[in-house]
């Protein structure tokens, strides 16, 4: 029992922590607060709204006692009374001291909260604020559903449509607030989610983090569907991070002005409250432990089935050339029925706490009946002050009941919070572990690629597929890779693009705009023919007159034919074939002009005359390069060949002495 209390606990500190780790960079710096720092911040702002609030109705009411004395007088006695007695007792120091207290803090803090981070507080206090106002007026309808109830009771006519009057006056004011409410929260909201999305995003394209962290690739992995952790579940969290915040001030407010009301109208009844709260909060807690983890797997079936369908769509020529409709199909189906078995059993959890939620829910309904018959069969109170008892009951145990009401999204968010976590995490070890290599990245810089003497294993294995390997290119040579499928020519490219490190030895290469990779199926960006003729540098570096010339220096001809509005946005993979897509990689190559290439068979799809062509254009702009191909046509324009054997062996001879029916 001990053990499990335990882990409990740990599992509970361990989500409070990925929570903090997720909320409090868009409020306070990580690196310049803790957490309780943080918590301090939210509790000050109550003190800052709480004093503004009672300096406002201050004012307020000696505004409409100047105004309407007989009115103020009349139907907001109890509250002037109230508001005198704060102002002339030790109430008056106590609040204004906790407005300094609140004030002072945020002074302290004022370093913290650049980079508009102050903006997100002022949302954040305008919220509260409304929350604070509907809250005060919904404690007020209180006190005139009695005064209404007990004019009705005692057939006052006139009196009861005065009240009535001031009851729709109390909705009139309170709609735009709400309203109001509703907005800057929605806007918070987006503030947040941009904010958020923003840095996952350039942490996630800094140092090639989305390239090892890449789930499809040779190397593992514990981050899945990294598209879906960045839109939905970041959408999700910063969403409900809000609801639950604002639920929470909501609840305390709510509690705070109705408790006072409940306990000097029956402490029994309070009591009581408290008593059958705690029992039934317990008690769904634990029943909905187990809808973290079902919800945590049901956004991974979700997601997983999201990409399947995806995968087909941008494979879809491919399958069909295969006629692979139907292990598509299948495998379509299995992950589906993934989803489908996981909300079945979600399915079960939910009607189970939905059945114990409600039945908490109309049991609460008859404790006011029970406790406050008594005093009112015998006199004590009357009809009106028997409504007000039960309107303030109904308050506070909304108050009490909020993580009961709102259990599943608690776990549909805590499931949430373990899947941004994790990959903000991961993200940020990546670049963690690169600092390092950062440091060193000046001498790792040459004017040339030189390799010395090194050993290249696959990541995650320890068996070596190039070994021993030096060589060096400058300016203006050329070397052409040849060896059989799987003997690591790719593999070699990785390492001189610098995607892979070495296990022994050193590699100096150019810089990143000295050097262009362009694999045998070119990457197309979502975007127009332009961006894509001059990724990844800007089109506005080049001309029309520029592009257009290059275009026709590769022969794409017919591609402006086709689209002489170079500023046209198609599905560019789709419409294009392979063929097209490497003349276009070679159409960039020529536009970027790096020192230095690394071409991996990137004229596969190409007729020889069109290979000669592309090959001569790179000849004539004096560019280095390195090619991986299997076509003796190849030899040619290549100085040296380096052939992979296999198991990590290899040779370096003049192209001139080898010979293609070695292979």
């Amino acid at each position: 029992m001990q053990e499990n209390l335990n882990i409990n606990k740990k599992n509970i500190n361990i989500t409070l922590e990925q929570l903090r780790r997720l909320a409090q960079p868009f409020f306070l710096p990580l690196d310049q607060s803790n957490g309780w720092q943080f918590i301090w911040l939210l509790v000050s702002l109550l003190f800052c709204v709480g004093g503004l609030v009672l300096v406002l109705l201050t004012g307020l009411i000696e505004s409409l006692d100047n105004i309407q004395p007989l009115l103020t007088e009349k139907y907001l006695g109890g509250v002037v009374n109230t508001i005198e007695q704060i102002w002339s007792s030790w109430w008056g120091w106590f609040f204004s001291a906790l407005f300094i207290i609140g004030t002072t803090s945020f002074f302290s803090f004022r370093h913290q909260l650049r980079n508009k981070r102050w903006l997100h507080w002022l949302f954040l206090g305008i919220i509260v604020l409304m929350l604070l106002a509907v809250n005060g007026i919904n404690a007020g309808i209180g006190f005139i559903a009695r005064d209404l109830t007990n004019a009705l009771v005692a057939k006052q006519q006139e009196g009861f449509y005065r009240i009535l009057q001031i009851y729709a006056c109390c909705f009139i004011v309170a709609l735009p607030i709400r309203v109001s409410q509703i907005f800057f929260t929605y806007k918070l909201g987006i503030i947040w989610r941009e904010w958020l999305s923003k840095s996952l995003i350039s942490d996630y394209m800094n140092n090639k983090a989305y390239y090892i962290l890449n789930p499809n690739d040779e190397q593992s992995t514990d981050v899945d569907n990294p598209d879906q952790r960045i839109t939905d579940d970041t959408r999700a969290f910063t969403g409900q991070s809000l609801t639950f915040t604002l639920g929470v001030f909501d609840a305390l407010l709510t509690f705070s002005l109705n408790i006072i009301i409940l306990w000097s109208i029956s402490t029994t009844l309070t009591f009581s409250l408290f008593g059958y709260a705690t029992f039934a909060t317990l008690i769904l807690i634990i029943a909905g432990k187990n809808l973290v983890r079902i919800d945590y797997d049901q956004l991974r079936y979700e997601a997983d089935f999201r990409y399947g369908l995806v995968h087909i769509r941008d494979n879809a020529e491919s399958i069909a050339f295969y006629a692979g409709e139907e292990p598509e199909k299948t495998e379509t189906q299995r992950r589906l029925g993934e989803v489908v078995r996981n909300f079945n059993l979600l399915i079960i959890w939910r009607v189970i706490i939905d059945v114990m939620r409600r039945s908490i829910n109309y049991a609460g309904n008859f404790f006011p009946y029970l406790i406050m018959a008594i005093p009112y069969f015998a006199g004590e109170i009357d009809y009106g002050r028997f409504i007000q008892a039960s309107f303030a009951f109904g308050m506070v145990e909304g108050s009490l009941f909020f993580v009961v009401n709102q259990i599943e999204e608690l776990a549909k968010f805590t499931a949430g919070i373990s899947r941004l976590e994790g990959f903000q995490s991961e993200v940020e070890n990546v670049n963690n572990k690169l600092p390092e290599n950062v440091n060193n990245q000046e001498s790792e810089f040459s004017d040339s690629i030189l390799i010395n003497h090194t050993n290249l294993c696959p990541p995650g294995s320890l068996n070596p597929i190039i070994s021993d390997l030096s060589l060096s290119i400058s300016n203006s040579e050329s070397l052409l890779v040849v060896g059989p499928s799987g003997c690591g020519k790719t593999s070699l490219l990785r390492m001189i693009s610098g995607l892979w490190k070495p296990t022994n030895g050193s590699i100096k290469r150019p810089k990143k705009e000295d050097l262009l990779f362009i694999p045998q199926k070119p990457y197309l960006i979502l975007g127009s023919l332009r961006e894509q003729l001059c990724y990844p540098a800007e089109e506005t570096k080049f001309s029309e007159d520029h592009l257009r010339s290059v275009l026709s220096e590769v022969n794409l001809e017919s591609l402006l034919e086709r689209y002489p509005n170079l500023d046209i946005t198609q599905d560019w993979s789709r419409i294009l074939s392979l063929g097209e897509q490497q003349r276009l990689a070679f159409g960039r190559l020529l536009l970027n002009s790096p020192r230095f290439a690394v071409l991996d068979e990137a004229t596969s799809a190409l007729d020889v005359k069109t290979e000669r062509k592309l090959y001569e254009l790179l000849k004539k702009r004096d560019l280095a390069f390195i090619s991986v191909g299997h076509r003796p046509t190849l030899i040619e324009f290549h100085s040296s060949v380096l052939e992979l054997l296999g198991e990590g062996a290899w040779r370096l001879i003049p192209s001139t002495n080898y010979k293609f029916d070695q292979l």
